[in-house]
C-alpha cells in the first residue's frame, strides 16, 4: 500500500516537472526584441512567436488581450478598450498597444441560481498574417494577457458557382 502512494506521487511529481518545463520553453524568446520600444511605466511587453513553416501563407494568427476575472454565470462579457497598431519606425514591422481603462461590458440577462465563473474576459478580436520570421509585440497594462489562436485554411480549393440571371 505504501509502496503504491510512493509510486502515485513519483509519478505525480514527474507529470508537474514535465508542465512546468514545457511551460518555461514556451516562454522561450527566438527573436531579437531589443528593436522594439521599451514598455512605459504600469505595461508591460507580451510576444506571440510563431514557428516557421512551409505554408506560413495558409496561415493566420487571431489574438485578443483580456484579463481573468470573475463573472456571472449566464451573460456574455467583453472588456472595453482600443489596439492600436504602430510602425517600428526604420524597420517596417508592426506592433501593438492595447489602451483601457478596465471597463467591462455585458449583457443583461437575470441568472438567479447561476454560480459564478472564471474566464478569460478579452477585447476586440485582432487578425494578423502568420508569419513564423516575425514576432507579434503586444503592449498591454499590467494585469492583462494575450491570448492567440492558429488558423490554418484548408488545403481544398473551391470554386463559386455563377448565378444565372433571367433575362
Amino acid at each position: 500500500m505504501r509502496k503504491q502512494i510512493l509510486n502515485k506521487l513519483s509519478f505525480t511529481l514527474a507529470l508537474v516537472g514535465l508542465s512546468l518545463s514545457i511551460m518555461a520553453q514556451s516562454t522561450i524568446i527566438k527573436q531579437d526584441l531589443s528593436i522594439y520600444p521599451k514598455p512605459e511605466k504600469g505595461y508591460k511587453q507580451l510576444v506571440i512567436e510563431v514557428p516557421h513553416s512551409k505554408n506560413d501563407i495558409n496561415k493566420r494568427i487571431e489574438f485578443t488581450v483580456g484579463k481573468w476575472m470573475e463573472v456571472d454565470g449566464c451573460n456574455s462579457h467583453g472588456l472595453q478598450g482600443t489596439l492600436e497598431k504602430k510602425d517600428l519606425q526604420g524597420w517596417g514591422y508592426n506592433y501593438y498597444i492595447f489602451k483601457t481603462k478596465g471597463d467591462v461590458f455585458s449583457t443583461q440577462m437575470a441568472c438567479p441560481g447561476t454560480p459564478n465563473r472564471h474566464m478569460f474576459v478579452s477585447g476586440q478580436r485582432e487578425f494578423v498574417n502568420y508569419n513564423g520570421q516575425l514576432p507579434i509585440v503586444i503592449y498591454v497594462p499590467e494585469g492583462y494577457d494575450v491570448q492567440f489562436r492558429i488558423y490554418k485554411a484548408e488545403e481544398d480549393i473551391y470554386q463559386a458557382s455563377e448565378v444565372r440571371q433571367k433575362k
